[in-house]
């Protein structure tokens, strides 16, 4: 464990900072705003962040959660999207080493993070992201050991596909919109890093989350309503992630345990 602290720290620190950069991409992304320039600044004072005021989760606790300028809270989001990101690589670096599934999963899962973030703020997945990210991890194929590029081929279309199938269905019976267009890309961009296995486990994973969660806010969200939407872009994520850790002891324990195969 010795000899491994210091890569472990190295590889939280590093992700620690991408988080501050996927914050960026989360508050901006959304806005249709560069995630490059301008620099860092306050949203109420418009202030410039200065570097030694925006180091990872460091710079929050220095300034007690406050801008340096205008005193405004700053939400605790900030460090705790800085922690999350900063702890993955870790996870990645437990189950995979120092390997090209490490950097493969951690660009994917942060892909992820920011998508759940946007579409859990404003209920969009932005077609910037999800679009380009089908292309991309499309090439798990030269990352991941057990993919191929057939593999991540089918996983694509299963993906979209079987959420397009879900959405017209539904839109046949109810004359209604019931899954976005952003959802259906999200779940073919999962099937181009993880594959058909990927894309079913992701979808019964999140689903169960999806609606114990929406169970929860139904029963304990004052004004919770039958017109309350919750976002199926977090849930989805959320999947993959378990799929990418788990999904290969899980899928087994199921067939095992629960299908007697």
């Amino acid at each position: 464990m010795s000899s491994t602290l210091p890569v472990l720290i190295i590889l939280f620190i590093f992700g620690a900072c991408i988080g501050s950069f996927l914050n960026v991409c989360i508050f901006r992304i959304p806005e249709n705003r560069s995630i490059v320039f301008p620099g860092s600044f306050c949203p109420i004072c418009k202030q410039d962040i200065p570097f030694y005021c925006n180091i990872p989760i460091l710079s929050y606790l220095f300034l007690q959660g406050k801008c340096k300028y205008c005193k405004t809270t700053i939400s605790l989001r900030y460090p705790l999207i800085e922690v999350l990101t900063g702890i993955f690589p870790v996870f990645l670096f437990s189950k995979f080493g120092l390997t090209p599934p490490l950097l493969f999963w951690f660009c994917f899962i942060c892909v992820l993070i920011v998508i759940s973030l946007i579409d859990f703020d404003h209920q969009i997945i932005p077609d910037i992201i999800s679009i380009p990210g089908i292309f991309i991890f499309a090439s798990s194929a030269f990352f991941i050991p057990d993919m191929s590029l057939k593999g991540a081929l089918i996983g694509i279309f299963t993906g979209g596909g079987i959420l397009y199938t879900i959405a017209l269905l539904y839109f046949k019976l109810r004359k209604a919109q019931g899954m976005g267009g952003g959802d259906i890309k999200l779940l073919a961009m999962i099937g181009a890093a993880t594959g058909v296995k990927g894309v079913i486990f992701t979808i019964f994973t999140g689903s169960f989350i999806g609606t114990c969660a929406g169970l929860w806010a139904l029963i304990f969200i004052k004004g919770s309503s039958r017109q309350l939407k919750i976002p199926f872009g977090p849930y989805l994520s959320s999947g993959a992630v378990l799929y990418i850790f788990f999904g290969e002891s899980l899928i087994q324990w199921y067939l095992h345990t629960i299908a007697g195969y």
